[in-house]
């Protein structure tokens, strides 16, 4: 059986920095847990890096354990070239982005607090949840 294929927007990456306790950093503890795979391009990879580092200072983590996160979400996500773009599509561009990925990566989800930033998602059958909900729908989360 094939695992659920996702992206995750750099909203998610970040509320899994800044805190332990919600679903985002639970959902990037799962990401090796067989019941998902994460993809990747390397400009989203570079967005989380530019993000994360501006945020660092208000996390409790060390520039080493940011570096180590990213490093651990780049090893296992499978990694796409965007040969199509499909923009304008959303509002924000780098939106499309992540919506890029998705389509190419022939992704069931895209994980993101802001649903309605990707209005349009559905015409390319990705669904687009929560970390909250998506942990649900996999079991994770009651």
């Amino acid at each position: 059986m094939s695992r659920l294929q996702i992206v995750i927007d750099t909203n998610v990456f970040v509320a899994a920095l800044l805190s332990q306790l919600g679903a985002s950093f639970r959902f990037l503890m799962l990401i090796d847990s067989g019941k998902f795979e994460t993809n990747l391009s390397v400009p989203l990879a570079l967005e989380y890096e530019d993000v994360g580092k501006r945020l660092l200072p208000q996390t409790k983590l060390t520039k080493s354990a940011f570096e180590d996160i990213l490093d651990y979400i780049c090893t296992t996500s499978n990694h796409h070239e965007i040969y199509f773009l499909w923009r304008p599509l959303l509002k924000d561009p780098k939106d499309d982005m992540v919506l890029e990925l998705a389509v190419a990566a022939s992704c069931e989800y895209l994980i993101t607090f802001n649903e309605k930033d990707f209005v349009g998602a559905e015409k390319f059958g990705i669904k687009v949840l929560e970390p909250k909900v998506f942990l649900q729908r996999i079991g994770e989360l009651k």
